[in-house]
């Protein structure tokens, strides 16, 4: 007799189910997370009407990139704390609402006001949903060696949102005028202000963040809860959390330590990574494809016309090649979150596991964004693919090494500290330094310029993430701490 799914695996129809719903909400999160470096141009352009490189537009990227991490990082930090007072399950459900609210209300922005507005609850949504949603995940498993598997390769899933983000940004280039019109009533707009492009593609690419959580929405608040907290809290032996406790003696070093790595990790997304789209138009063959484009298309155009249509038609073109750069970049996280996912059972250090990741980073950030990033779309391909690799990849590190590292009452609060303080808010201000380096000195700004940047700032948080896996604890037991 040939044995059931769940005589192999040990896993019956409810556990495959929460590995679904997983699966999606991760995908979701980094779906809006990434978003914005996407549609962060064309939005300005339309509500704050300045050109790229302004003293203006970059002000405002800088702020879309960090304000709403900040808001994040903060309600985060709550949402942690609220995830061990009232439960994983309960907290999930409530931010999932939060952020596929306002995905979908981000897209009627009147002004950049409300569009900021909106991208912070975006984040706090996604920040609260990852941290409850590990610790959710990692108390519904315990067996060890299957926790360490659902967890590395529902995290996968992370990178597939990356993908998924930048494909539907490309259809919407690419269809924008053939989707229905974007209006606002009166009576809802709040903020000021009038749609002035009711076919924007950013506006349709941060609509399309509500679809993923449709299922969720549905499924999730008929899931279990976590069975141990469940049982302490009816036992009224779970301990009360608090951020005091962080610091204590025993859990002072993990705190200060993974904050930091955590840190170091966001840097090299935010502070690198994710300006790939502004940098790819400096490149000689996307010029030249945008050259040729333009050409094209003012062929035979009246006079008049040919100054809107040469715009339209080089803002195609770029960010249609951003979007299939941000494509590649999104496949080597998700080859990174299945590598970590396969390593994390086979390598017992957490140390060791860890640096397969930053050692060749050290190397490859530098190259990736100095030379490839300035020199060759091709190579950059190939580059950008490595890069998402080693840092995506690092990400599911913590949500697989954060739930062994703090007791039950205390392991939403851990991980959101360490994810939130560490990642959201002190990571994704990597962001904005390179943004002010790349446009603070005495030559114009320019892709090259934010791209040498960004390889200056990659090898530095790599550098001080590796140097602080020395001092990284190791777990006591492959048991979680109940």
């Amino acid at each position: 007799m040939n044995p059931t799914a769940q005589e192999r695996t040990g896993m019956n129809r409810t556990a495959w189910l929460i590995c679904v719903i997983a699966a999606i909400g991760f995908a979701f999160d980094i779906y809006e997370l990434l978003m914005l470096p996407l549609i962060v141009g064309p939005a300005l352009q339309e509500l704050i009407g300045a050109a790229p490189g302004s003293p203006e537009f970059q002000t405002w990227v800088g702020r879309l990139f960090y304000i709403p991490a900040m808001a994040g990082g903060i309600f985060g930090l709550l949402g942690g704390y609220l995830t061990d007072r009232l439960g994983r399950r309960r907290v999930l459900t409530w931010s999932i609402l939060i952020y596929a609210f306002s995905a979908f209300a981000a897209g009627f922005s009147t002004n950049v006001w409300m569009l900021l507005f909106f991208r912070c609850l975006v984040f706090v949504g996604v920040c609260v949903e990852f941290v409850a949603a590990v610790a959710w995940l990692a108390e519904l498993f315990p067996d060890y060696e299957r926790r360490e598997k659902v967890l590395g390769y529902t995290q996968a899933f992370s990178s597939i949102g990356g993908f998924m983000v930048a494909f539907a940004n490309g259809w919407c280039v690419a269809h924008n005028t053939s989707l229905p019109t974007i209006a606002l009533p009166d009576s809802l707009n709040l903020f000021g202000g009038a749609i002035k492009d009711s076919h924007a593609a950013w506006r349709y690419t941060l609509m399309s963040g509500v679809i993923p959580a449709i299922p969720l929405i549905i499924i999730r608040p008929f899931l279990p809860e976590s069975p141990v907290w469940s049982q302490r809290k009816a036992a009224g032996t779970l301990k009360r959390p608090s951020l005091a406790q962080l610091f204590s003696p025993e859990l002072r070093k993990t705190t200060i330590v993974t904050t930091a790595m955590f840190a170091c990790a966001y840097g090299a997304a935010f502070g690198a990574i994710q300006h790939i789209p502004r940098i790819v138009p400096g490149l000689a063959d996307v010029k030249a494809k945008s050259d040729a484009a333009v050409a094209a298309a003012t062929k035979d155009k009246a006079p008049a016309d040919q100054k809107k249509i040469a715009a339209q038609t080089r803002a195609r073109v770029t960010q249609t090649e951003a979007a299939d750069v941000t494509k590649v970049q999104e496949l080597g996280g998700l080859a990174g979150r299945f590598l970590l996912a396969i390593l994390a059972v086979k390598i017992v250090s957490r140390r060791s596991l860890i640096r397969i990741f930053q050692v060749p980073g050290l190397i490859i950030m530098p190259v990736v964004f100095a030379i490839c990033a300035t020199h060759s779309l091709q190579w950059l391909y190939v580059g950008i693919f490595v890069a998402g690799l080693l840092t995506v990849g690092q990400f599911s590190f913590w949500g697989n090494y954060l739930p062994r590292a703090y007791p039950l009452h205390l392991r939403g609060t851990g991980e959101s500290f360490a994810a939130n303080i560490g990642g959201r808010l002190i990571g994704t201000c990597f962001a904005w330094v390179t943004v002010t380096i790349a446009t603070t000195s005495d030559t114009a700004y320019a892709p090259a310029k934010l791209a040498y940047t960004a390889a200056g700032i990659g090898f530095a948080v790599y550098l001080g993430g590796f140097i602080l896996s020395y001092f990284l604890p190791e777990p006591k037991s492959e048991d979680l701490k109940e």
